[in-house]
C-alpha cells in the first residue's frame, strides 16, 4: 500500500453515528491501564459499558473495577452489531494487535493500548482498514491529554519558550519478575513497551527525527534479557530529543519528568502523578513572567482516561475530527520501532 491510498483511505468520511449510549466494550484486562479504562468507561453518560472478554489465559479477573462486569467471549462482542467501540487491553502485545484486526474487520472503532504490535506493515493496514470502513483507532498513549504537559507544549508551540533546541524527558519504572518475562521477549525492552509514550509526546512537538541514536541496554542483575536500561536520542535540524528510562528505580514516579527547553527558556513536568509544572523564562512571554515560576493548570474533569474516551466519543457520535491523526500513529509507530532497532534503517 503507497503513502498516497493509505493517505486517501485516512481522509474517508465516516459513516452516519447513531444517537444514544455508545456500547462499549474490552477484549483483555491484563494491560498495566485496562482497571482505569474499565472505570472511566463505567463513570462516563456517553458510554454503555456491556462486558469483558479475556481471551489470553494470565489476564486478571481480580480487581473492583471488573466487578458485576459481564464475562463475554470475543466472538460474542464481535458477532454484536449493537457495540460500536472496543478496547484492547491484554497483557500480550502481538495478542492486542490481532484483536485490533479482529474489531476493525467487525466494523468496530478501536481504543488500542500501546504499543501496537511490533509489525509496522500490520499497523498500517489496520489503520487504513479502519480508515475504508469510516472507523478509528484511536492510540491509548498515556500522557495525550495530561494537563501540565499540554501546557507545556501549547508554551512551546506558541513560541513563548523561544526556538526549541531540546526536548528531554524520563520514565524510569521498577518492573516485578513476570514483567520483565513478559517484554524480555522484545528487542526493544522497556523502551518498547513503556517509551512509546513518551516518543509520542516527542513527535508530537517535533515531527519525524531525521536520526536515531539508540542505547538498549541490559544492567540489571538478573540474566532475564530484558532490554532495562535505555537513551534514546532524536536529532533534528536544529533540536535534540533524548528520552531515557530504567525498570530498577524505586522512586519510579517521583524521577520522571519531561522537559521542554527554547532560546528564551523551558517549562518543566516533574513526576507524571501528582505533577508540578515550572517554567523558567529569561523575558516574560505569553501569560508567564520573567524567572522560575511554578504554575497551577486545572485539571480536565472525570477519571484518568476520561479526556480519551470523551474525544473518541465525538468521534463515534458527532464526526470529529480526532486530536491525532492516523498518519502521526503511523509515524510514531515506525520512530519507536527504529528507536528499538525493531525496524531496518531502510
Amino acid at each position: 500500500m503507497t503513502r498516497r491510498t493509505f493517505s486517501a483511505l485516512a481522509a474517508a468520511p465516516a459513516f452516519a453515528a447513531p444517537s444514544g449510549k455508545i456500547r462499549a466494550a474490552m477484549i483483555g484486562t491484563g494491560h498495566g491501564h485496562a482497571a482505569s479504562k474499565v472505570r472511566a468507561l463505567r463513570s462516563m453518560p456517553e458510554y454503555e459499558f456491556v462486558g469483558i472478554a479475556r481471551p489470553v489465559a494470565w489476564d486478571p479477573h481480580e480487581n473492583e473495577a471488573f466487578r458485576d462486569v459481564r464475562a463475554m467471549t470475543v466472538k460474542e462482542i464481535l458477532d454484536d452489531a449493537s457495540i460500536e467501540m472496543v478496547a484492547i487491553e491484554s497483557v500480550d502485545i502481538n495478542s492486542n494487535l490481532d484483536h485490533a484486526e479482529l474489531a476493525v474487520r467487525a466494523g468496530k472503532f478501536v481504543h488500542f493500548d500501546k504499543p501496537p504490535g511490533a509489525d509496522l506493515a500490520r499497523f498500517r493496514k489496520l489503520l487504513a482498514d479502519a480508515a475504508a470502513k469510516g472507523r478509528v483507532v484511536q492510540m491509548g498513549y498515556q500522557w495525550r491529554y495530561h494537563a501540565q504537559m499540554q501546557t507545556a507544549m501549547d508554551a512551546a508551540r506558541q513560541g513563548w519558550l523561544g526556538k526549541i533546541y531540546r526536548f528531554r524527558a524520563s520514565i524510569d519504572k521498577l518492573i516485578d519478575e513476570e514483567e520483565r518475562q513478559l517484554l524480555a521477549k522484545f528487542k526493544g525492552g522497556m523502551m518498547f513497551s513503556e517509551g512509546c509514550h513518551l516518543i509520542d509526546r516527542a513527535t508530537a512537538l517535533l515531527g519525524k527525527p531525521k536520526r536515531i541514536s539508540s542505547y538498549i541496554r541490559h544492567d540489571a542483575p538478573v540474566s532475564d534479557g530484558l532490554m532495562d536500561n535505555n537513551l534514546v536520542i532524536f536529532e533534528y535540524d536544529n533540536a535534540l530529543a533524548e528520552i531515557s528510562m530504567a525498570g530498577f528505580d524505586k522512586a519510579n514516579n517521583r524521577r520522571r519528568y519531561l522537559e521542554i527547553i527554547g532560546m528564551n527558556g523551558s517549562a518543566r513536568v516533574q513526576q507524571y502523578a501528582q505533577s508540578r509544572l515550572t517554567f523558567d523564562l529569561a523575558k516574560p512571554a505569553g501569560p508567564y513572567k520573567a524567572g522560575e515560576q511554578q504554575v497551577k493548570v486545572t485539571e480536565p474533569p472525570g477519571l484518568a482516561y476520561t479526556p480519551d474516551f470523551a474525544e473518541l466519543a465525538a468521534v463515534i457520535r458527532q464526526g470529529a475530527k480526532p486530536t491525532y491523526s492516523a498518519e502521526h500513529d503511523l509515524m510514531t509507530h515506525e520512530v519507536l520501532l527504529r528507536a528499538c532497532g525493531m525496524l531496518s534503517a531502510a
